[in-house]
């Protein structure tokens, strides 16, 4: 009767027998068995040698993984930035130069409105887009004496946000999204809207129309400007 016995490996060893080559993993799983030989049957024989691996090709190289990432860093931010900035302009128009830190109001064209020339193609009772503060669509009224009121009523729906349309055969202004309604000057008289219309002083500075923010009282409802 003879015994084989196995002594512990290490994680850098490789195991070869007769019957092929083992990892060290491989050679872990083998545990100490005790055999039995008949007659002149000889066991299968293990030997084991062991190898290392140069320090060398252990350590990465730090220096040039630090710079990969930043050449990486570097050409994913630049693009990047690029698509950005044109959002960034859009969601934050800059504004006109006007009296009072006023925006110059816009006709659909993009010019500046001119008040007289305005006057001329826009009769009483009219109420007509133009880009105003912060680039909100806001309506320029014509009084019914022909002259420009002196405010402008800012068309974003305090429901959901839609552009209200006016109606000029209803006198009204009507949301075409839920059916909330206002009357000619902004003030809501069919919900689901909560609130009036936000204004804006439409003042006149060099004979173009400025829109000024509107800090005092609303004149329609008597209260503080909810918008303010």
């Amino acid at each position: 009767m003879a015994a084989s016995t196995l002594s512990p490996a290490t994680p850098s060893q490789l195991c070869s027998s007769k019957n092929g080559i083992f990892s060290s993993s491989q050679y872990l799983m083998l545990k100490p068995t005790r055999t039995n030989f008949v007659g002149k049957e000889k066991g299968m024989r293990i030997t084991c040698q062991a190898t290392s691996i140069p320090a060398d090709d252990r350590v990465p190289d730090m220096g040039k993984r630090q710079l990969m990432n930043l050449l990486l860093l570097g050409a994913i931010s630049l693009p990047t930035a690029g698509m950005l900035v044109p959002y960034a302009t859009f969601f934050a128009p800059p504004g006109g130069g006007g009296a009072g830190g006023g925006t110059i109001a816009k006709d659909a064209l993009g010019n500046d409105v001119i008040a007289d020339e305005w006057l001329k193609t826009h009769g009483p009772g009219d109420r007509t887009l133009t880009q105003g503060l912060k680039g909100d669509p806001t309506y320029l009224v014509v009084e019914n004496d022909k002259t420009l009121a002196t405010y402008g009523i800012n068309a974003v729906c305090t429901h959901l946000g839609c552009v209200v349309p006016w109606n000029a055969a209803e006198n009204k202004f009507i949301c075409p999204c839920h059916g909330s309604q206002y009357n000619n000057q902004g003030r809501v008289v069919r919900g689901p809207a909560p609130l009036s219309l936000a204004l804006a002083h439409a003042d006149v500075d060099d004979g173009k129309v400025v829109f000024v923010p509107w800090v005092e009282t609303d004149f329609r409802t008597g209260e503080n400007p909810w918008w303010a």
